[in-house]
C-alpha cells in the first residue's frame, strides 16, 4: 500500500507535463548529480529529470563528507549547497527517488531502456589499497569509512574503530582528508558535542585513549598535499604539540623552484615551518601531532597479543628525485627502515569508484593498452578530418587535458569518456560512444577537486548533451517514446522495492532536526537504514 501512495504521489506531479518529454536519468544525488540536474533544466524546457540514489538521503558528501566540526562550512551548504539542489529537488520537472540501488534494485540496462538519457554520477565509494602485507589486519581502515562513521553514514555506523588500546594512531597521507581526520581524533569531544557529529561517534572520542597522532607522507612538506585553511584549523587546536623535525624543513634548489611557482603551496611551507618553530608543551596527557615525511608504508606489523590486529606500520625513508618528463619530485626508497608503533591506522591514501554491470571502466591493470586507444579516440573525435600517428596523438593528449577535457585521465577506476560521453570498451572501434550515456563527476574525472568543481563539471556534460541532440545522435523522442519515471516506478513497485521522495527525506530531516535541538545540537543524524526508513514514512 505504501508503494502504491508513493507511486501516485511520483505520478500526480507530473500530470500537467507534455506527454512525449525529454526524459533524463541521473544516478547519484551528490553535488555532480544536482548540478547536472539543475544544468539540464534550464538547458531543456520541457525535459523530465530524475535523480536516482542508493541512499534515502540525498546531498553525497555534502551530508557525509564535511567535517561536523567545520560550522562555517556547514552553514555555508546548508544555506547556498542545500538550498538550492531542494530547489531543484522540488521543480515539477524534477525527482528524486532514493533508496534505489543501481545493479541491485534496477541495472543499467534497464535504465537506458528508459530513458533517452543516463547520467551517471554516483561518485566513489570504494577506497584505493597499498598492496602491502598486512593490509588485511583488523585495526586498518580507510579513511572514507572513518570519514562515513562519524558523519553518520548508515554504511559504517558499526565500523567501531579500536581508539582503546593504544594512545597513538598512524594516518597514512598529508592531505585535507588527513587532517580532517587527526582533527577528529585530537580535538576535545567537548568541542565536538555541539555540532551534527554522531551520537556513536562522540561517546567513542569520549573514551578514547588516543592522544598520539601520526601523519605520514612520502615526500617533504613542500609538496604537503593540504590546504593552508585546513592546515591552520588543526595548528589551531589548544594545547596541542605539533612535532616536525626541523631536518625535514630543509629545502633543496628544486624545492625553492616549487615554492617559487605556487603561492599555496608556499603558504603551507610557511606554516609548518613556524609550527616547527613554536614552543613545546609537555603535560601528562598531552595530545601531539606528529608530521612525519619522507617515509613511504612498507608493511604494517601485527600484535603479539592480539593475533591479526595491527600493532604498528613499518616506513621506508625516502628521497626525492625528479620524475623525467614531468619536471616533479617524486619520493624514491632508500633502503633504511623504521617502525611506528599504533593500535589504529587510517588510510587517507584516495577514493576509487565502483564499476556496474553494462559500464566500460578503467581498470588499472589495462590502463597502459587503453591509454593508446583512448588517445586515439579523442584525437579521431577532435580531428575527424586527419589521420594521427600515436606521438601525436600524445601530444594533443597533453594539450587537451589541460583544457579540462577528461577522457583519459589515468586514474584508477574511472569510466572512459571524452566531455563526459561515455566511450565503448571496444578494442575494434574505440571511438563508439555509448549512446545516451554519459558521466560526471569523480566517476568521470577521478575523485579531485572540491564540491565546487562539479559545476564546471557538470556544464561540460550538459553541454555534451545539448550537442548530442542537435547533432541528432541520440535517439529521437518522437520516432522513440520513453516511459521513463513512469516505467521506473512500475518496475521498482514490482520488486518491492521502496523507494523515497524528496517529501520523504524531508521528514528525515524534520526528525533529525527534532532530535538534534534536544541535545543542541544543529541536528542528530539518523544511522541506521532502520531509522531512516521509519522516518521517512512516518
Amino acid at each position: 500500500m505504501a508503494l502504491f501512495r508513493a507511486k501516485n504521489l511520483f505520478s500526480r506531479s507530473f500530470s500537467s507535463l507534455s506527454s512525449n518529454p525529454l526524459r533524463v536519468c541521473v544516478v547519484g544525488s551528490g553535488p555532480a548529480g544536482f548540478y547536472t540536474a539543475e544544468k539540464m533544466l534550464k538547458a531543456h524546457q520541457g525535459a523530465e529529470i530524475d535523480i536516482v540514489d542508493r541512499l534515502p538521503t540525498p546531498f553525497g558528501l555534502v551530508r557525509s563528507g564535511v567535517a561536523p566540526d567545520h560550522p562555517e562550512t556547514k552553514d555555508y551548504f546548508q544555506q547556498i549547497v542545500v538550498n538550492q539542489f531542494s530547489r531543484v529537488a522540488q521543480n515539477d520537472r524534477c525527482c528524486f527517488i532514493g533508496n534505489v540501488t543501481l545493479g541491485s534494485s534496477i541495472s543499467l540496462s534497464e535504465l537506458r531502456e528508459l530513458y533517452h538519457v543516463v547520467v551517471l554520477a554516483y561518485g566513489a565509494e570504494s577506497d584505493r589499497i597499498l598492496g602491502i602485507p598486512g593490509e588485511g589486519f583488523s585495526g586498518i581502515h580507510s579513511a572514507r569509512e572513518f570519514v562515513w562513521w562519524y558523519n553518520g553514514h548508515p554504511d559504517c555506523k558499526n565500523l567501531d574503530p579500536d581508539l582503546k588500546s593504544s594512545d597513538t594512531a598512524v594516518i597514512l597521507g598529508q592531505g585535507n582528508v588527513a587532517l580532517d581526520i587527526a582533527r577528529i581524533l585530537l580535538r576535545p569531544p567537548t568541542e565536538l558535542a555541539k555540532t551534527d557529529i554522531a551520537s556513536h561517534t562522540l561517546t567513542a572520542l569520549e573514551e578514547s585513549s588516543i592522544r598520539k597522532v601520526y601523519l605520514v607522507g612520502r615526500r617533504g612538506p613542500v609538496q604537503a598535499a593540504c590546504t593552508a585553511k585546513e592546515l591552520r584549523e588543526i595548528l589551531g587546536i589548544k594545547d596541542l604539540n605539533v612535532c616536525i623535525q626541523e631536518s625535514d624543513l630543509l629545502k633543496t634548489p628544486a624545492d625553492e623552484e616549487e615554492l617559487k611557482n605556487n603561492r599555496i603551496q608556499r603558504r603551507v611551507y610557511e606554516l609548518l615551518s613556524k609550527a616547527a618553530l613554536g614552543p613545546s608543551l609537555s603535560s601528562s596527557g598531552q595530545r601531539e601531532l606528529h608530521f612525519v615525511f619522507f617515509r613511504k608504508p612498507d608493511r604494517f606489523l601485527s600484535s603479539s597479543d592480539r593475533i591479526g590486529h595491527v600493532a604498528g606500520v613499518r616506513c621506508e625513508k625516502t628521497i626525492l628525485k625528479e620524475s623525467i618528463g614531468s619536471g616533479k619530485q617524486i619520493a624514491v626508497g632508500t633502503g633504511q627502515f623504521e617502525d611506528l608503533e599504533c593500535g589504529v591506522v587510517l588510510k587517507s591514501i584516495g577514493y576509487k569508484s565502483v564499476p556496474i554491470d553494462g559500464l566500460p571502466f578503467d581498470h588499472p591493470k589495462d590502463r597502459l593498452h587503453k591509454w593508446f586507444l583512448w588517445s586515439s579516440a579523442l584525437t579521431a573525435y577532435l580531428y575527424p578530418s586527419i589521420a594521427v600517428s600515436k606521438c601525436a596523438s600524445r601530444a594533443i593528449f597533453k594539450k587537451v587535458q589541460k583544457c579540462h577535457v577528461y577522457p583519459l585521465r589515468l586514474f584508477p577506476g574511472i569510466v572512459p569518456n571524452i566531455q563526459g560521453r561515455v566511450l565503448s570498451n571496444t578494442t575494434e572501434n574505440p571511438t563508439l560512444l555509448e549512446e545516451g550515456l554519459y558521466v560526471c563527476g569523480w566517476l568521470k574525472r577521478g575523485p579531485t577537486g572540491i564540491i565546487a568543481t562539479n559545476l564546471y563539471c557538470a556544464e561540460e556534460t550538459v553541454a555534451s548533451i545539448s550537442e548530442d541532440l542537435e547533432q541528432g545522435l541520440l535517439v529521437s523522442r518522437s520516432s522513440m517514446p520513453k516511459s521513463g519515471r513512469e516505467g521506473l516506478l512500475q518496475l521498482l513497485a514490482e520488486r518491492n522495492v521502496r523507494f523515497l521522495s524528496f517529501s520523504n527525506w524531508e521528514k528525515i530531516d524534520s526528525e533529525e532536526k527534532r532530535l538534534g535541538s534536544l541535545r543542541n545540537k544543529p541536528r542528530e543524524k539518523l544511522t541506521t537504514w532502520e531509522e531512516l526508513l521509519k522516518a521517512a514514512m512516518e
